[in-house]
C-alpha cells in the first residue's frame, strides 16, 4: 500500500453480524448490520459521482496522451528525427472492473460500508487503486467483508485510520491521489486542507455538505466559523450554499498555491455536491480574489447586489495579455436601498464565478445517455438535472423567485412563463436554476424586475389599505412605470427545452422519513431513523397536548391556592432532528 497508515489485516474469522441486512445497489451487495451508516436516498449522489469520474478519466487520459505526444515531439525535434505519426495520439480503451497501472488512484476518506468504493471499482473504467478508509474499526471490518463478497479486492484496499492522517501522510508526489472523495456527515471543512495537499495537479476533488441549515443562513455565526462566510436568508439559499462551499474550498487551496475549477456544482435533496479540479499555480491564484464577492441584501425588498473583492483588467488594448489587479471602490450600494429606502445586510464572501464547466456538462450529458451509464438507476434524474444545468446562465450568480417578489408588493403572483416572456421581450436573458423549480435567473437589473411588477400591478391592483407609508410596497409602487411590458405573447424561449420534454428535473421526497439521517445507522428496514419517527409532526403533537391560554387561565383561577409546581406541566421538549 502506498499510504503509510495502519492497514486492516484480514481476520481469521469475522464475527457474525447480529442484525445482518443485504443491501443491493446495482451490482454491489453490502452485508451490514445497523451500526454502519448507509442512506439509500444518496443513490443519486453515487450514480452522479460514477458518471463524473468516468467522463473525467476520459479527459484525463486524453490530456496525458497529448502531453506524452508533445514531449516525444520535442525529443524528436531535439534529436533531429522525423515527426511522430498521428497514431500515437490514440488513447487505449479501459474497462470497468480491471486494474490498470496507468489508472486513477482514488481515496474515499469516509467509506462507512464501502458501498461507494465497491461501486467505483465495478463501474468506473480506468482504476488503479481505491483506498476505502474509515475511523471506525467495525466499519473497516464491514468494508473488508463487503470487498471480498463483491470480488473487488484486487482494486480496493481497506484502510483503518483518521481521514486527515491518511491524507497528510499522502502528500509526497509519489503517494498523491488522482481523486479524493469527501462525503462526511455534516460539514466537510476540517478535511479540506489535507485533501487539497494529497491530490495531484489537475486531480478531482468531490465534496458533499449536508449541513444545509447552516449554509442556508439559519446560523450565520456557525457558518462563519465553519466556512469563513456569512450567509443571508434568501430564496436563493441553495445556490448560495454551493457558492459558500466553493469559496471555502478555494480559500483552502490558495494557502498551498493552488486554485480550483468547478466542473459541476449540484444542489440536490438535502445536500450540496461539488466536483472541482485542483491545479497548482501561484500566478493563477492571483485571480482568486476577483472570483469572490460580497453580497448586499436589502432588509425591505430583499434586492441583492454583488461586489467583487478584486478587479482584473488589461493594461492596454494593444497588450491584452498584460493583466493588472486592483481593489474595487465601494460600497456598491448606498446607505439606503434605491428601490425602497431600507438598509442593507452584508454577507459573504461567496464564489461569484461560474459554478459549472459547460463543455464538461455537455460531454457528461452525452455519456449518461449511452451505454454503460444509461443503465444507472437514477439516470433519468441525472439527465434532467444536467439539462437544466446546461440551460443556466453561467455568468449570473444567484436568482430571484417571482412569488417572493410579488409577496413583497402584495401582488397576485405572476405566472412564471409570463414573467420570463416579459424579460425576454425586453431584451434580457433568463433561465431557471437547477436548485429551485421557482427560480428566475436573469441578467436584468433589479430596477427592471420592479418595473415589470409595477406594470403587472396595473392589471392586478393592490388594495389601497396596503399602501402604508414607509413600507417597500408603497415605496416601489409609488414610482411610475418606465415602459409597458409584454405579458400575453409567449416568447419562444420562455419555455425551456427541459420543461417542454418533461424531464425529471426536481425529485420529490422518496420516503416519509427522508433526510440526512443519523450517524452509523442503516437507513432501511423497520428501525430506520428512529429519531425521525419520534419527531414526526412534533410541533402539531406538542401544540395539541398543551392547554389553550383560556384553559390555563381557568386552571390558575381555580387552583391559585396551590403551588406553581402543582400546575399542569407542559410536555417535555423533544430532541431536535439533525439538520441538513
Amino acid at each position: 500500500m502506498e499510504v503509510d497508515v495502519k492497514t486492516v489485516q484480514e481476520p481469521e474469522s469475522i464475527p457474525l453480524n447480529p442484525n445482518p441486512n443485504i443491501i443491493t445497489e446495482r451490482n454491489a451487495q453490502i452485508v451490514s448490520g445497523g451500526n454502519v451508516f448507509y442512506n439509500p436516498v444518496q443513490e443519486f449522489n453515487r450514480d452522479l459521482s460514477i458518471s463524473v469520474l468516468n467522463v473525467y478519466f476520459q479527459r484525463l487520459a486524453k490530456e496525458r496522451a497529448e502531453k506524452a505526444h508533445k514531449q516525444l515531439l520535442r525529443k524528436q525535434k531535439h534529436e533531429g528525427s522525423e515527426e511522430l505519426q498521428p497514431e500515437a495520439l490514440e488513447t487505449p480503451n479501459y474497462v470497468a472492473g480491471t486494474k490498470y497501472d496507468d489508472g486513477m488512484r482514488i481515496l474515499e476518506a469516509l467509506a462507512a460500508t464501502g458501498l461507494r468504493s465497491i461501486r467505483y471499482a465495478q463501474e468506473i473504467a480506468g482504476v488503479r487503486q481505491i483506498i476505502a478508509n474509515d475511523l471506525s474499526k467495525q466499519a473497516v471490518e464491514s468494508i473488508s467483508t463487503n470487498v471480498r463478497h463483491n470480488n473487488v479486492d484486487h482494486l480496493i484496499e481497506p484502510s483503518f485510520g483518521d481521514a486527515m492522517t491518511v491524507m497528510y501522510l499522502s502528500t509526497a508526489p509519489e503517494k498523491r491521489f488522482d481523486v479524493v472523495d469527501l462525503d462526511p456527515y455534516g460539514c466537510p471543512n476540517r478535511f479540506l486542507d489535507g485533501a487539497l495537499q494529497c491530490i495531484v495537479d489537475g486531480g478531482l476533488l468531490l465534496v458533499t455538505a449536508t449541513d444545509m441549515a447552516v449554509l442556508a443562513g439559519n446560523a450565520p455565526e456557525a457558518c462563519y466559523v465553519k466556512y469563513g462566510s456569512v450567509p443571508l436568508r434568501m430564496k436563493c439559499c441553495h445556490e448560495m450554499a454551493l457558492r459558500i462551499l466553493l469559496h471555502c474550498i478555494e480559500s483552502h487551496a490558495n494557502r498551498h498555491g493552488k486554485y480550483i475549477e468547478p466542473l459541476l456544482s449540484v444542489s440536490a435533496d438535502f445536500y450540496v455536491r461539488i466536483f472541482v479540479r485542483v491545479y497548482s499555480g501561484q500566478a493563477q491564484c492571483k485571480f482568486s480574489m476577483s472570483k469572490q464577492s460580497w453580497i448586499y441584501q436589502c432588509t425591505g425588498c430583499e434586492t441583492y447586489t454583488l461586489q467583487a473583492l478584486g478587479t482584473v483588467r488589461s493594461k492596454s488594448a494593444e497588450q491584452p495579455h498584460l493583466i493588472k489587479f486592483g481593489i474595487p471602490t465601494g460600497p456598491a450600494v448606498n446607505s439606503q436601498c434605491e428601490h425602497c429606502g431600507h438598509k442593507h445586510h452584508l454577507g459573504g464572501p461567496i464564489w461569484s464565478a461560474p459554478l459549472h464547466n459547460m463543455e464538461f456538462e455537455q460531454q457528461l450529458l452525452d455519456a449518461v445517455q449511452e451505454e454503460p451509464l444509461k443503465q444507472l438507476t437514477t439516470q433519468r434524474r441525472i439527465v434532467g438535472v444536467l439539462s437544466m444545468v446546461l440551460e443556466e446562465l453561467p455568468d449570473v450568480p444567484l436568482y430571484y423567485t417571482p412569488d417572493k417578489l410579488c409577496c413583497v408588493l402584495k401582488l397576485e403572483i405572476v405566472p412564471m412563463l409570463k414573467m420570463r416572456s416579459a424579460l425576454l421581450h425586453a431584451g434580457y436573458r433568463v433561465s431557471y436554476s437547477h436548485a429551485s423549480k421557482k427560480s428566475l435567473k436573469t441578467d436584468a437589473p433589479p430596477a427592471v424586475l420592479w418595473d415589470i411588477l409595477r406594470c403587472w400591478s396595473k392589471r392586478h391592483p393592490v388594495r389601497a389599505d396596503r399602501l402604508i407609508p414607509g413600507t417597500p410596497l408603497q415605496a416601489i409602487l409609488s414610482k411610475p412605470c418606465s415602459q409597458d411590458y409584454e405579458f400575453d405573447q409567449l416568447h419562444p424561449a420562455a419555455n425551456p427545452s427541459s420543461r417542454k420534454q418533461a424531464l425529471s428535473r426536481f425529485q420529490e421526497n422518496p420516503t416519509p422519513h427522508w433526510g440526512p439521517g443519523t450517524r452509523a445507522t442503516i437507513m432501511i428496514g423497520e428501525k430506520k431513523q428512529p429519531k425521525s419517527y419520534r419527531n414526526q409532526n412534533k410541533k402539531q403533537r406538542h401544540k395539541a397536548g398543551r392547554p389553550t391560554k383560556t384553559a390555563e387561565k381557568q386552571l390558575m383561577d381555580e387552583d391559585d391556592q396551590h403551588d406553581a409546581a402543582e400546575q399542569p406541566l407542559k410536555q417535555p421538549k423533544l430532541e431536535l432532528q439533525p439538520t441538513a
